[in-house]
Formats: C-alpha cells, structure tokens, sequence
C-alpha cells in the first residue's frame, strides 16, 4: 500500500523552535509595543510555549498513538461512528484559529480500533498549520491506512476567525467539509446511515 504521508513524523529543526521567543519579541516592536514593559515581560516565552503546543501535531507519531490499539473484529460489522469531536487548529494562511467538531466513521473489514485513538488522531493533524479541507482528509486517509476498512466517512464542521474578525467579518458563519472513501463514496445508503446518525441531535452548526 501506497504509504500516507499523513501519517509520517515531521520534526521542526530545532534552531527554528529555539528563536520562536526572539521573534515574538522583535513581532511586539514591530506593532508598536514595548516588550520590556510590565504585561508583556513574558509573553515571549508565553506565546513560544502556546505556539509550540498548538503545533505540536509536526512531532507526533502516529503509530505512538495507536500503540497497538486494534481488535479483531469478530462479529461487528456495523457502522462506527465518533461524533462530536472538539477540535482546535490554526489557518494557515492567517495563523488565526479556527475550531469546532469532526464527526469519524468507519465500516470495519478486519479489524477495530479503540474508541479514544479516533480522537488523538484528529487532534495530531489539528495541532498543525492547517486549512479545513486538507485537515478533513488527512484524518480519513490516516484512518483508512491504520485500519483498511470498508469505508471512512469524516465530516467537519468549523468556525474560523480569519472570516470572523477580519475580511468578510461573519461571526455567525460556518463552513463543513467532507471526506468519503471506499463504501462510503460508492454507497448513498452508507452515506445516508452515516448522515443520519451524526444529525441524530442538535449541532450548533445546524
């Protein structure tokens, strides 16, 4: 199988991890400020420490996660679905955020994965610089590569406040992608169960 760059470990070069703080600093004179007064003494190192965090998804291994967590399917053949699923990220095009819910499916062939692994998955490709789109397929092709189901079904929902506090300034407006691979892209009926079961209660982006 064709190996998913999703999946592999990328590590930021340590020097450039090293100036994150220097270059916040330099950032803070550049607007005007004065990084030496009282509020902002150490909010170099904040932002660096915060930075760091919110992409922390270059440094993670995704093998490290699963750690093994996959059953033998047995008798379950149904649909699995996670919804609901809290995430955060960063656009990369502003580095503002954007954030709101993922909801995972997957029709299992041989094999189950543990329930908690579906959302650290999303969280690994979350805690990068990112666009919606691409996020929504990395997910669902890291999925399909781990497990080789019959089917992967993402759908996320996701406010973003490069369209909320700056351009076009909607706070109200919400955007959705979707990634359907195998028996979810080739059936409408699997594409319907998947729909219906995310939409079974109300979304605040409904």
């Amino acid at each position: 199988m064709k190996k998913n760059r999703a999946v592999v470990k990328v590590m930021q070069p340590k020097q450039h991890q090293e100036s994150i703080a220097s270059l916040m600093k330099e950032l803070l004179l550049k607007v005007g400020e004065d990084p030496a007064r009282e509020g902002l003494v150490r909010t170099p190192e904040r932002a660096e420490k915060a930075f760091r965090f919110l992409t922390s998804g270059y440094e993670t291994d995704i093998q490290s996660i699963v750690n093994g967590a996959l059953f033998s399917r047995e008798n379950s053949d149904g649909m699995v679905v996670v919804k609901d699923i809290e995430f955060f990220s960063m656009c990369e095009h502003h580095l503002l955020p954007f954030f709101g819910k993922m909801h995972v499916a997957y029709l299992p062939k041989d094999k189950l994965i543990g329930l908690s692994k579906i959302p650290r998955i999303v969280d690994t490709f979350a805690r990068r610089l990112q666009i919606q789109e691409r996020l929504t397929q990395q997910v669902a092709e890291t999925i399909e590569e781990v497990l080789q189901p019959r089917g992967v079904g993402v759908i996320c929902e996701a406010r973003h406040f490069c369209m909320m506090m700056r351009g076009v300034e909607k706070q109200q407006s919400g955007t959705v992608t979707s990634a359907m691979l195998g028996a979810f892209r080739a059936r409408k009926e699997t594409r319907d169960e998947f729909l219906s079961l995310v939409a079974a209660k109300n979304h605040p982006f409904y």
